[in-house]
């Protein structure tokens, strides 16, 4: 494993360390050199086989939701074990949380209300695709929000603590863990803004009752009572860079633990992926791939001896053979082989289920956008600014693809754009930034157009201005 050289499977990691509820976690970078992350699992919560197999299906759950487009979750590179250990392996850092930032440390500059803002509309956005999977996250807390080095908030663990004690996911778990949340930035980010914090506290009341897409338009509808930055995220970036400027340390910091089974074992063979991916191919059937750590070559020592074992177990038993001593290993292979063999159906009961509802279900209905609203700052802007205007798309909910174009007064051409709704949203934001520069005084007025979808004959379409002043 080489822990004890700081290196988990390609990711080498980079001292900062801190505990979590399921173990233990490390900055790491990966082995293109990107900023990442490690868990070490406790190894106390791991150590029932069919824990770390609803671990493996949590994982691959959230893998296959980044597939269908979501982009709200910490993306897992990797779950490898090891001499009894079981480490996941994440393609981005896992730090700062909200956890951290709410820490405030000597001099950093402090997250508002529009930067509390932000991390609720796109948590609320993410667990509300989460749900509509028929999944959970189970442990949503300040620690488990992760912030992005351009300010979007990541959901991290998701699945992973109810996949361990064996919870059912309960999607209302996490509203009311949401709703806390919403409350407690009120509390720190909104102190001292009774506008913005009786917002929060409304959309917590209204998650608690209604559920979390109303609880996120909420938040939508009362941008009004929010700082200009909001949903640019500028606070939460500058609050960023601050910390990577003052090399912050992220919680406390200590020496990752190795096991004493992995200290002194230098051999990467020894490094299993617990993720299965399936292929398929012309004249073939499904088969399940072992990859044995990122980047280690196919046909290694160690997945030559997991192929040798596998193919021992479609042949004669040792131990059966007239005239050989008996294996006594080969009730507890025999006894995987029937747990294989149940998972196979259970698995096959599930498809055929999501199979029937599928052929069930009435059409799905298509995307239509209602109204479009822009929106531009009230202030005169000044000497060489940026220009960001804002437009909101009034949608139906369902998900689709939108095709629309901007229009500034000051240009002929216009700026053709497409973007991808997802279901579940009632409102979609585009952006158009508009540099000015020079003295003197301007109106710019920007015009958002949608081209598709419309109905036949209809135009939608909304503008509005700004007025730069420079002398």
């Amino acid at each position: 494993m080489n822990t004890h050289r700081g290196e988990v499977s390609g990711f080498r990691l980079t001292g900062r360390t801190w505990i979590g509820e399921l173990g233990t976690w490390s900055s790491a970078l990966s082995a293109d050199g990107r900023p990442a992350g490690v868990l070490r699992f406790d190894p106390r919560l791991v150590a029932d086989p069919a824990a770390r197999d609803r671990l493996v299906a949590a994982v691959v759950a959230d893998r296959r939701l980044a597939q269908g487009g979501l982009t709200g979750l910490v993306p897992v590179a990797d779950l490898v074990s090891a001499h009894d250990e079981l480490w996941l392996l994440t393609a981005d850092p896992v730090s700062p949380t909200v956890t951290d930032l709410l820490a405030e440390a000597p001099g950093a500059p402090r997250p508002d209300a529009g930067s509390a803002a932000t991390i609720l509309v796109e948590t609320a956005q993410t667990l509300l695709t989460v749900h509509a999977a028929g999944l959970a996250h189970g442990a949503l807390h300040p620690g488990t929000v992760v912030i992005a080095a351009d300010g979007t908030a990541l959901l991290a663990e998701r699945g992973l603590a109810d996949a361990l004690h064996g919870r059912p996911a309960a999607p209302e778990r996490d509203v009311a863990a949401w709703a806390a949340l919403a409350r407690g930035l009120a509390a720190t980010w909104s102190a001292g803004a009774p506008r913005p914090a009786e917002l929060f506290e409304r959309a917590a009341a209204t998650a608690s009752t209604h559920g979390l897409a109303p609880a996120r338009d909420t938040l939508l509808a009362g941008r009004d009572l929010l700082p200009q930055g909001f949903p640019t995220r500028d606070r939460l970036v500058e609050t960023l860079h601050w910390w990577a400027a003052h090399d912050v340390p992220t919680r406390a910091a200590r020496p990752a633990p190795a096991s004493a089974a992995s200290a002194g074992r230098k051999d990467e063979g020894d490094i299993v992926t617990l993720l299965h991916a399936p292929t398929t191919g012309a004249g073939r059937t499904d088969d399940v791939v072992m990859r044995f750590g990122p980047g280690v070559p196919a046909e290694t020592t160690a997945e030559q001896i997991w192929r040798a074992g596998r193919d021992q177990q479609e042949t004669e038993l040792p131990g059966d053979r007239p005239g050989r001593p008996r294996d006594f290993r080969a009730p507890r292979a025999r006894a995987g082989r029937r747990r294989t063999v149940l998972s196979t159906v259970i698995l096959a009961l599930l498809i055929l289920v999501a199979l029937i509802v599928w052929l069930l279900r009435g059409p799905a209905s298509p995307l239509t956008v209602a109204k479009i609203d822009v929106i531009t700052p009230k202030k005169t802007q000044g000497c060489d600014t940026t220009v960001k205007i804002r437009g909101v798309l009034t949608t139906n909910g369902e998900a689709g693809e939108i095709r629309y174009q901007w229009k500034r007064s000051d240009r002929k051409a216009p700026i053709e754009q497409t973007d991808t709704v997802a279901a579940g949203e009632t409102s979609h934001e585009v952006s158009l930034e508009w540099t000015v520069k020079g003295e003197g005084s301007f109106k710019g007025t920007a015009t958002l157009r949608l081209l598709s979808p419309v109905p036949e004959g209809a135009k939608l379409e909304d503008k509005a201005s700004f007025t730069y002043r420079c002398s």
